[in-house]
């Protein structure tokens, strides 16, 4: 009877001993997540932090009365006119120019690498593909100091003036966020175009139709990120501006005109004076710069919730 005993305190001890290490298994499985989570939100306040520190320094210059605020059209430090409202449009004219070129020449790459499967072709896609990808590392000065040399004397051959205008910043652009949205854009169609290919191929379609019937239309998230990330690319760019756009404070004409960006003008400013007037209006510029940033990114979600998502299951056997 006393052999019973033991046997039912040991039994009773290892189902005590159980739940206590179900318990201990359950927060290391949960410490992984409460890490994650405790990242994002450090993340999110900083990024509020960030915003209510630039607010507090761009209030009292926007709300200063005057016709020498931020929201002026003339940059005149010497008269007391600190408006940036010229380089603003300077900037949205620079990104919207080099996304309009870049996009498109993006995905008709995108497309090639991604269907081009021939013999004797394959040499050329996957030289093409490594020199995308090689474009990716290279410094943004060398770029800029290329065009100096290379673009500037044809532009000034082609649309007259110095060549330093919106037209060479544009396409030193194109130049910088193509490899970033093709690479963006191959990594969001091939695993679709890759799951239609097996049963396409047996009735008789290709690669490329597969593509344009098939896997584009169900790729609006994509192209809408490729599109979004080479926008913010192309504002946010401070070098490639500062040296081939001219830096003239004004409205640009026209391509052949010159022009200066946001960041390129917070960096000229930057060197030359920190405090005064001309200093503080910056935080007024780095304001506009985040709004921007920030309603691309609320775009960018607001289509992925209204366009189409990835391509359905079946979307195989309706065809």
């Amino acid at each position: 009877m006393s052999r019973n005993r033991n046997r039912s305190a040991r039994q009773a001890g290892g189902a005590a001993v159980l739940p206590a290490a179900g318990r201990h298994m359950r927060d290391n499985t949960d410490s992984p997540g409460r890490l994650l989570l405790l990242a994002v939100w450090l993340a999110v306040l900083a990024v509020v932090l960030l915003f209510m520190m630039v607010l507090a320094a761009a209030l009292p210059t926007i709300s200063s009365p005057g016709p020498g605020g931020p929201l002026d059209w003339l940059w005149l430090p010497s008269q007391g006119r600190f408006g940036i409202l010229p380089m603003c449009v300077g900037s949205l004219a620079l990104a919207l120019l080099a996304l309009g070129l870049g996009w498109p020449l993006a995905l008709g790459l995108a497309c090639w690498l991604l269907t081009e499967e021939s013999a004797t072709a394959r040499p050329l896609t996957r030289f093409v593909n490594g020199l995308i990808r090689f474009m990716t590392t290279v410094p943004t000065v060398v770029y800029g100091f290329a065009a100096v040399f290379l673009l500037t004397p044809l532009a000034r051959t082609v649309l007259g003036g110095t060549g330093m205008c919106l037209a060479s910043a544009a396409v030193m652009l194109v130049l910088l966020v193509l490899p970033t949205m093709v690479l963006i854009l191959m990594a969001g169609l091939r695993p679709r175009l890759d799951r239609l290919c097996p049963w396409g191929l047996a009735l008789g379609f290709s690669r490329l139709d597969l593509l344009r019937l098939f896997v584009l239309p169900g790729s609006g998230r994509t192209l809408a990120s490729a599109a979004v990330l080479g926008f913010g690319r192309a504002v946010g760019d401070t070098l490639i501006p500062l040296m081939l756009a001219g830096n003239a404070t004004q409205v640009p004409g026209g391509l052949a005109e010159s022009m200066r960006s946001l960041t390129a003008h917070m960096a000229l400013v930057t060197a030359n004076e920190v405090g005064g007037a001309a200093y503080t209006s910056l935080f007024a510029a780095g304001l506009v710069l985040l709004a921007v940033n920030t309603g691309a990114s609320l775009v960018l979600r607001r289509l992925v919730r209204s366009s189409s998502g990835p391509v359905p299951a079946g979307s195989g056997g309706a065809a």
